[in-house]
């Protein structure tokens, strides 16, 4: 049905691109982040004010070597060239799928400040693969405490793209956290298909009650649910977990793909059960969702009116 949205706001169905930072059009980072990430990370970025805190400078000046990367900087294979200013106090270094929080600030070659998380007063915190590709490979080279000046050739950088800052690039940044995602709960060795001990409604759902309940009471098509959950791919890949997130979810039964809105009121509270899900009662292959047959472990918290 047209109205039924995901089992929770997953994040493939919240990617809504933001213009860049240095178009001023977000306050964040020089990224390309996604409006629910945005929100979460103003939310979760360290405050950098203290009430004493002198004001933040409007401009930061460029450095004498904006121009081109002096003889000392180091130059990676893919054209990177970077110069630790400052080095770090950790060991530790971000992968590609971390989110960091950093200062920083962005010059074209001609000296022009374009951006500045510093005349903000405000650290900026993203995702590590959403950045432009000079900013996810030389940040991994850093670690905490650590400031590196970067000139990152326009191929890196925004590759001429309309309204972005042109050519190379030249980023004084400072890293100041690391925080790397959980792992990825492992898929169960029956995810590939329904086990022959599993039950099976008309519909096709195939299902599998891992651990019994403590209710009687199914919740209704139209009950609002507190759920933990993580979903699969046939071939074991998770897409989603909201115990990865530590939160449970919550929704209208109503308003989720059919496989959950007739695979729960199966259920009660406290049980645990295992769906395998066709794809004519997931996302039916729309673009931008988990494609297939889905495996998804749901443990019922609670049922609401």
């Amino acid at each position: 049905m047209s109205n039924r949205i995901s089992a929770l706001a997953l994040p493939f169905v919240l990617a809504m691109p933001l213009a860049f930072a240095a178009c001023n059009e977000v306050e964040d980072a020089p990224a390309e982040t996604t409006e629910a990430e945005a929100t979460e990370d103003k939310a979760e970025t360290p405050d950098a004010g203290a009430a004493e805190a002198a004001a933040p400078p409007s401009s930061v000046e460029a450095p004498a070597d904006v121009a081109a990367p002096p003889a000392d900087a180091q130059t990676t294979a893919s054209g990177l060239a970077y110069k630790v200013l400052e080095a770090g106090t950790g060991t530790d270094k971000p992968t590609e799928a971390a989110k960091v929080t950093v200062h920083y600030s962005g010059w074209t070659t001609d000296g022009e400040m374009f951006d500045s998380s510093v005349t903000r007063g405000k650290p900026a915190q993203f995702p590590l693969n959403r950045v432009i590709a000079g900013w996810t490979e030389g940040l991994q080279l850093m670690v905490v405490g650590e400031k590196t000046r970067f000139w990152i050739p326009v191929e890196l950088a925004y590759q001429g793209k309309p309204g972005r800052p042109e050519g190379m690039l030249v980023f004084d940044v400072e890293l100041l956290e690391i925080k790397e995602p959980p792992k990825p709960i492992p898929a169960p060795e029956d995810v590939a298909a329904p086990p022959d001990d599993a039950s099976k409604t008309e519909s096709g759902l195939a299902y599998k009650v891992l651990t019994a309940g403590t209710g009687d009471a199914h919740p209704a098509e139209t009950s609002k649910v507190t759920v933990h959950y993580t979903g699969w791919t046939t071939d074991g890949e998770m897409f989603d977990s909201s115990i990865n997130r530590g939160t449970p979810a919550q929704f209208p039964l109503n308003r989720v793909i059919a496989g959950w809105t007739e695979g729960l009121q199966l259920m009660v509270v406290g049980e645990k059960t295992r769906f395998w899900i066709p794809v004519d009662l997931a996302y039916q292959n729309r673009p931008g969702r988990p494609a297939g047959t889905l495996v998804f472990d749901v443990e019922l918290l609670a049922i609401g009116e």
